[in-house]
């Protein structure tokens, strides 16, 4: 049978859909950390141009969601939960400098079809059209839990860093060119991380500054 992968932005029709997709992609993560259909029909409301969704024969099988956002990189701690506004996304600046990634999920059964690699591209298209300086997030470290007991946290993302060690997240999101710019402490209740999430910016090469 012939798939059909679409990519299009977000719709209330996709709400349920989408909490569905949340608890197949994250199963480690904190039950206040998912969202949830209210939280999708706010984003429908917010910034909906913002959020992508990947249909595989007409299924939801895949999110890129975020917001923009003047992410301060002199003091760039927060946590997931607080920069996310609850999973509501009204931390939205309209004239935000950065496009912030909140949650980028495909389902188990269709990874490795190139899916994030879709989604990343559509964020950077959005970020490239409407003159942002880039992408920032808090990227996740699934892979962690095979080292744990043998490297801290921060021994682990230079492994991966430096290609070493392979992180089904960070290393995806190291190849379509973001760069690991610290590491956030407490930023997301996660047993796999024990609660870490690396810095990752991606750069708009286009960016042109504003006049003052």
């Amino acid at each position: 049978m012939n798939e059909t992968i679409e990519i299009t932005t977000i719709r209330p029709e996709f709400a349920p859909a989408l909490a569905d997709l949340q608890r197949a992609c994250f199963p480690t993560l904190g039950e206040q950390e998912l969202m949830k259909e209210k939280h999708f029909l706010k984003h429908c409301e917010i910034f909906p141009e913002g959020e992508f969704v990947v249909l595989v024969n007409g299924r939801v099988v895949a999110l890129g969601s975020g917001f923009f956002y003047s992410f301060d990189f002199d003091d760039p701690r927060h946590t997931f939960h607080e920069i996310i506004a609850g999973g509501y996304y009204t931390n939205h600046e309209p004239d935000g400098d950065y496009y912030y990634g909140a949650d980028i999920s495909v389902h188990p059964d269709f990874r490795g079809r190139g899916i994030g690699r879709l989604l990343y591209n559509a964020r950077k298209e959005l970020v490239i059209q409407t003159n942002r300086k880039g992408i920032v997030a808090g990227g996740v470290l699934p892979g962690y839990p095979k080292y744990r007991g043998q490297l801290t946290i921060p021994e682990y993302v230079d492994k991966v860093v430096a290609g070493n060690l392979f992180d089904p997240t960070l290393t995806m999101q190291l190849r379509n060119g973001f760069q690991v710019k610290g590491l956030l402490k407490n930023y997301i209740d996660d047993s796999n991380s024990d609660n870490w999430a690396a810095l990752i910016v991606w750069q708009n090469p286009h960016y042109v500054a504003k006049l003052p």
